[in-house]
């Protein structure tokens, strides 16, 4: 898979795309990041790329003569499945989200700063705009991150252990149960006996009981969705 990111700060990105998961993804060359800086695309030599609101009030506007630039620059060479706008306005970033995205090949993120980006750019290019949640952020590259993290360990060969993620929470819907390791007594809290018997169906059928139940008391909303009780 191929993500291209373009921003006005490159070096937010820097970190969380270079260790741990997402670095052994690109080591493996299963996921290929790239960033680009768009004051490549400025329109003049001070790297100006946003300018004041038509209308007045607070805060500048990224203008639509470096994006549509870069975008077109880009897809000269790479035809994107899809072009996603980070916004808080986009529709609220989730698992199933996540999971299609995953099965793209080429994917092209714009991170939005300022005040955001021209609507011209969002009618003409955009494809998807996305939110990580109801809150806003200084830009769009941590909200870049984590779609490329929760993208990205989703591709076939980059956990350890594939069958890791499909027990993830909202992967069915649920939150995910708890888990134990070792010591099986700590400081008098045991582990659940069920996990010591080695009877996997068995496991299996507590560990269901159990996200249904922390599913409930913790976000019983996502129990309101048809049929998620019927999944198992």
């Amino acid at each position: 898979m191929k993500i291209d990111i373009i921003t006005v700060l490159p070096e937010l990105l820097e970190s969380p795309l270079n260790h741990s998961i997402m670095k052994r993804a690109q080591d493996k060359g299963l996921l290929n990041v790239k960033t680009y800086n768009l004051r490549q695309w400025a329109v003049n030599k001070y790297g100006q790329v946003d300018d004041y609101q038509y209308g007045g009030g607070a805060g500048m506007v990224m203008m639509c003569e470096p994006l549509a630039n870069a975008i077109d620059t880009l897809q000269k060479d790479t035809k994107y499945d899809e072009i996603i706008y980070l916004t808080p306005d986009g529709i609220t970033f989730n698992q199933k989200i996540a999971n299609a995205l995953s099965l793209k090949e080429n994917l092209l993120l714009i991170c939005g700063h300022y005040k955001g980006i021209d609507e011209r750019i969002r009618q003409q290019y955009v494809t998807m705009e996305i939110s990580i949640g109801d809150y806003v952020l200084s830009g769009g590259e941590l909200a870049a991150a984590v779609l490329v993290d929760a993208v990205g360990r989703l591709l076939p060969g980059v956990l350890n252990d594939e069958t890791s993620a499909l027990f993830d929470s909202f992967q069915d819907d649920l939150l995910a149960p708890p888990v134990y390791t070792r010591p099986a007594d700590f400081r008098g809290l045991k582990v659940p006996e069920v996990l010591l018997n080695g009877n996997p169906k068995i496991i299996d059928e507590w560990r269901y009981e159990q996200s249904v139940e922390r599913t409930r008391n913790r976000r019983p909303d996502m129990l309101d969705k048809p049929d998620v009780l019927d999944k198992a």
